[in-house]
């Protein structure tokens, strides 16, 4: 029996769903400062979080929230980040694979198609009847994995979104000391359905990032190895990333500020999402939806970029131990 090669060897679910999950956190960690400052942004304007101190732009706010609050803040919810990447990034794109194998037909387009291996080849599709996923596959992948993860991991970004807008400044006393706090005191004085407050926008702007990041990912990589434009290593996966990052970042940006303003609120102060976008609305005008999209773009971009290359090569490396081990036994 010929054995395959490690490019020709498809990735198992659980491979795939810890590959997602690892690259998440990390690049979670490296980019939050990101996060925090485009927060910091979307909120600003809002009458509870009116101060003297003013972010412009990102570099301003990160310094000025280094110089005011510490640099510590910056990663305030660093932990409760990592748990919504481990709950909510590894479904998300971990399982967009195998979703998408299920909606399309042909019982072997997997050998063929999407990130479990080298990037398709029409012609050797063709002569297997194989048939390659359509881009209806592919958004409805993007669908269902993306409402999933948002249903789990929503609690994790209640708590992340609220630890990154508090201030320490003015002697105001902070709601939270911590991540475990924060889960208590709102389940607590709130109520344990508020660990669910603002899944409409987040369901919303989670749909269009799932959909638009993964699909344009996996066509931007398809398009640049089929067109032998690049080979599917490195530059193909970061190029990918860079254009799916931008997309996502223009079409998310008004479901993330109204997710973002909404979470943040105090109590009654927004009866409902549609409430909170039309104050936005008549209150600051349409850029107000806008607020923060350089750092956002900046963020997802930065984050696509470390997460895609990431989860392509320790997809890879497991592929390769798992041969290794399977050779010696």
């Amino acid at each position: 029996m010929v054995s395959q090669t490690t490019s020709e060897v498809h990735p198992t679910m659980g491979v795939k769903i810890f590959s997602a999950g690892i690259s998440a956190c990390l690049a979670d960690i490296i980019t939050f400062p990101l996060d925090t400052a485009k927060v910091r942004l979307q909120i600003q304007g809002e009458g509870q979080t009116s101060s003297t101190i003013r972010y412009k732009g990102v570099l301003g706010t990160i310094t000025t929230l280094a110089k005011t609050e510490g640099w510590q803040k910056l990663y305030s919810g660093l932990p409760a980040g990592i748990q919504r990447q481990i709950s909510f990034a590894s479904l998300r794109i971990g399982l967009y694979d195998t979703v998408q194998e299920y909606f399309s037909s042909g019982k072997e387009s997997k050998k063929c198609w999407g990130w479990g291996s080298h990037a398709p080849d029409h012609a050797l599709c063709k002569h297997r009847n194989m048939t390659p996923p359509t881009l209806g596959n592919r958004i409805s992948a993007g669908l269902m994995t993306g409402g999933v993860a948002v249903f789990i991991g929503q609690p994790t970004e209640v708590v992340k979104v609220r630890l990154q807008a508090q201030s320490h400044l003015h002697g105001i006393k902070p709601r939270y000391t911590g991540t475990y706090n924060a889960y208590r005191i709102i389940a607590t004085t709130e109520s344990l359905s508020t660990l669910w407050k603002g899944t409409t926008p987040n369901l919303m702007r989670n749909v269009i990032i799932n959909c638009t990041e993964l699909v344009t990912y996996d066509l931007m990589k398809g398009a640049l190895v089929n067109n032998q434009i690049l080979a599917d290593d490195v530059p193909c996966h970061l190029l990918s990333a860079l254009v799916a990052g931008f997309c996502t970042t223009f079409l998310a940006s008004p479901a993330d500020v109204v997710k973002t303003r909404f979470i943040n609120s105090l109590p009654g102060q927004y009866p409902s999402v549609p409430s909170c976008a039309m104050t936005m609305l008549t209150k600051e005008g349409p850029t107000a939806f806008f607020k923060g999209f350089v750092p956002s773009f900046l963020r997802l971009a930065s984050w696509n970029v470390i997460m895609f290359v990431c989860f392509e090569q320790l997809k890879k490396e497991l592929m390769k131990s798992r041969q290794t081990v399977d050779c010696t036994t």
